[in-house]
């Protein structure tokens, strides 16, 4: 047994993955805060407002959600798993990796898209994705900044459908990639489109989401411009939907809320409860 897996064996799941948010906080940083300051779409200072808060929230997002996601996952998981053995489950098993994991993608993002549009329709819900909306610069770490309540819910709107299809198999005898991959590929890509760059990908914008794309959905230039672009990865899911907004040339002049949200994390974690 060589010393990382020695490291490994006597440290506890917590730490794990304290260290592995780590190492990603450091990749993360050597990627994107080279790009902002290349190609930014405006310039800001790196240790930014709220900066702080905003990595608070990173190693929290990080950690709590995806605890809290395994009772209902799970319970999906071995109710379809029971009540499809003779039907969809198995079908769907038999599916070519590559093409499972093409249609959980799909699955998936039409039920993150929904999430996220009825987080910002239903005001209960509204309350919570707020916090998500308060930051008034954006750059690669606002993606991290998320309620719990909000990341769950939105995370178990894409993942459910996934599950119920039989597109994603934890109950199987080994782990499945599929919803790992998923949630990999959705999380990294949410630090690209938040991040602060002037990249556009011409005639890619439509069909993967670029920074512009995401940023007009953070826009508080005025209500004709807003509950636009609600897809994590996939413009032409807003497309099919009638809510893309994309213009060509174009930024927001402004980000943020005008709902009022507390300053700090622990003011924005309770405030959505009272």
């Amino acid at each position: 047994m060589d010393i990382q897996a020695r490291l490994l064996q006597h440290m506890g799941p917590a730490m794990v993955d304290l260290v592995r948010l780590c190492a990603w906080l450091v990749v993360l940083m050597l990627i994107f805060v080279p790009l902002e300051r290349i190609w930014p779409v405006r310039r800001q200072k790196l240790l930014r407002k709220s900066f702080g808060t905003d990595l608070a929230y990173y190693f929290l997002s990080g950690i709590l959600p995806k605890l809290i996601l395994v009772v209902p996952l799970s319970f999906v998981a071995a109710v379809v798993h029971r009540v499809s053995v003779d039907g969809l489950y198995p079908v769907m098993a038999e599916l070519p990796f590559g093409v499972r994991l093409a249609a959980a993608m799909i699955v998936g993002e039409t039920g993150f898209y929904w999430g996220h549009r009825w987080s910002h329709r239903i005001p209960w819900l509204w309350r919570f994705h707020a916090v998500h909306h308060s930051a008034e610069e954006l750059d690669w770490l606002v993606g991290s900044r998320a309620h719990p309540v909000d990341m769950v819910f939105t995370r178990l709107c894409g993942m459910a459908p996934m599950y119920v299809l039989g597109l994603a198999q934890p109950m199987g005898n080994s782990v499945d990639l599929v919803p790992v991959l998923v949630t990999l590929l959705g999380t990294i890509w949410g630090f690209f489109v938040h991040s602060n760059v002037l990249w556009r990908l011409g005639w890619l914008e439509r069909v993967i989401a670029s920074p512009a794309f995401h940023h007009w959905h953070h826009t508080n230039d005025g209500p004709e411009y807003l509950d636009k672009n609600f897809a994590p990865m996939l413009p032409w899911v807003d497309q099919v939907f009638g809510t893309l907004y994309l213009p060509k040339g174009k930024w927001p002049a402004k980000y943020g809320t005008d709902t009022v949200v507390a300053k700090g994390m622990g003011g924005q974690l309770i405030g959505p409860f009272s």
